[in-house]
């Protein structure tokens, strides 16, 4: 990816992902019902397990779309059986500081006032997200702490969580998939030199207590790797259950490029697993 403005990381994203996607088999056994001009539901055929998620698609706060990121979510609901709600949230700059959070928090209070009719549990439902949708489901997560919403679990897939990744790391630059002009784009777009408050970046959080318990992945490639270590870190200290992986020798977006490879197999059985633990 070029080390460009948003507009162009938004078109590079479109491309690829179209890309990515249009090779991905079809899904046939799940069902992709909109159920609101920004929210999506996605079920698989069958018995339903009464659990669900909320997904936020990545796209580094300036790119990405629900539509792009469905075969995804589509084989995560077929490998797991575990339906997903994903949002539509407003990306940046058009949307600033919170307002992206508080979209995907918006989303889980849906999906609780409309549990009964989805056949859900409202004590079994998650957040979900990818890149910098994670590190808006981890955003959303301290919304629904602070408001007393209930949340599962908080499942973290290479979350972008810290506007403070810039000095680039010599080891971890040659190899940066999402890189670190890329990542200070994406930041500046959001936050706009504004101080970040940490709903919009999670790892500026000073109390972690009483956060859902998360899983977090990250590539060791990454130049999210240290900013995600050490959320996972900050939760332990505060007493918060979390799972961390740091896969060896991957980088950001691992599964997407190389969705045949053996470790992408094993790291979707690890997420099927916590899915459905829920």
């Amino acid at each position: 990816m070029t080390d460009t403005g948003w507009q162009e990381i938004r078109e590079t994203v479109a491309t690829l992902y179209g890309q990515i996607g249009d090779a991905m088999p079809p899904r046939k056994t799940v069902r992709r019902t909109p159920v609101r001009s920004d929210l999506v539901w996605f079920s698989a055929d069958g018995p339903q397990p009464g659990s669900a998620v909320v997904h936020v698609h990545g796209g580094g706060m300036v790119a990405g779309s629900v539509d792009l990121f469905a075969p995804f979510v589509a084989d995560h609901v077929a490998r797991s059986g575990v339906p997903f709600l994903s949002v539509e949230h407003p990306r940046a700059p058009e949307a600033r500081g919170t307002a992206p959070a508080e979209a995907v928090f918006a989303a889980l209070t849906w999906l609780h006032a409309h549990a009964a009719e989805l056949g859900v549990d409202p004590a079994r439902i998650g957040l979900f997200g990818h890149s910098s949708g994670a590190g808006l489901a981890a955003g959303a997560a301290i919304l629904a702490r602070d408001r007393g919403v209930p949340v599962a679990r908080q499942i973290l897939i290479y979350p972008m969580l810290d506007d403070r990744t810039t000095a680039p790391d010599p080891h971890l630059a040659p190899v940066a998939t999402w890189t670190y002009a890329n990542n200070a784009v994406g930041w500046e777009a959001l936050l706009g030199g504004d101080e970040a408050d940490p709903v919009a970046a999670p790892a500026r959080l000073a109390d972690a207590s009483g956060l859902p318990p998360a899983y977090i992945e990250v590539g060791e490639l990454d130049i999210f790797r240290d900013k995600d270590v050490a959320y996972a870190a900050k939760l332990w200290r505060a007493g918060v259950s979390a799972e961390l992986h740091v896969h060896p020798g991957l980088t950001h977006g691992f599964d997407h490029a190389l969705p045949d490879a053996e470790v992408t197999r094993r790291v979707l059985a690890d997420r099927v697993r916590v899915l459905r633990s829920l």
